[in-house]
């Protein structure tokens, strides 16, 4: 549980720090940061594997930069679904997905280390 939440919290930052540096993405309130940061958990928990997926031809040709069109796609998907996060082009979401990918990453080695302290 407390793995879930430094995740999601990770996650909020990573979005909200590219909201800050990227041009091109902005929230309207601190709800609706939170709501995207949900949403993009959602979204990348349910259809970012099918879309791993069906994709790995090409990821496996471009040694998984892919991965990153991918991320910027559940990103762009995010703002789509939810009126209070803009994300407009691709090289916004792009870049917004790199931030934010580097924070999930850490995010999610941080909450490794505390299921480990735990055990």
């Amino acid at each position: 549980m407390a793995g879930l939440l430094i995740r999601f919290l990770f996650g909020v930052a990573g979005l909200w720090l590219a909201a800050e540096v990227v041009p091109g993405i902005a929230y309207d309130s601190i709800s609706s940061l939170l709501a995207a940061a949900l949403l993009l958990g959602l979204i990348n928990a349910v259809l970012r594997p099918i879309l791993v997926i069906l994709t790995l031809p090409i990821t496996l040709v471009t040694l998984g930069l892919f991965l990153l069109v991918i991320n910027a796609g559940t990103l762009k998907l995010t703002s789509i679904f939810l009126h209070g996060f803009h994300v407009h082009g691709f090289w916004a979401a792009l870049w917004g997905a790199l931030v934010v990918s580097v924070f999930g990453w850490i995010g999610s080695n941080l909450a490794k280390d505390s299921r480990k302290q735990r055990r």
